[in-house]
């Protein structure tokens, strides 16, 4: 289940929801059949609460974004990809991240 303060992204408002954005946004590359991404599922909402002024955070089922997935060379779920200025700033790979990690992620990037 994801929280209100976390946006859906999909190929369709990809360009406009990341790429495009003011803030930086954080993208959890994720699949509902991935344990792991379901472990970080609360750390990333928790982070979107507290940063909801400072970054844009949402989700990206990879099962349906084949084309995105491909463009950013994502090969492991979950993966938490910070976006800045429409380009990748920062990545960080599985589900052993804690909220500080993520939290430390948006500091440094906004």
């Amino acid at each position: 289940m994801t929280s209100t303060m976390v946006r859906t992204f999909t190929e369709d408002n990809w360009q406009h929801e990341v790429l495009d954005a003011a803030l930086p946004v954080l993208v959890d590359f994720w699949a509902p059949w991935c344990n792991p991404c379901r472990m970080v599922a609360p750390v990333v909402e928790a982070v979107a609460a507290a940063n909801a002024d400072r970054v844009i955070v949402g989700k990206l089922n990879v099962d349906d974004a084949g084309r995105i997935v491909e463009t950013y060379g994502v090969q492991g779920i979950p993966a938490l990809v910070l976006f800045r200025n429409g380009k990748e700033a920062e990545r960080l790979i599985g589900g052993q991240n804690t909220r500080a990690d993520l939290q430390a992620l948006v500091d440094r990037h906004s």
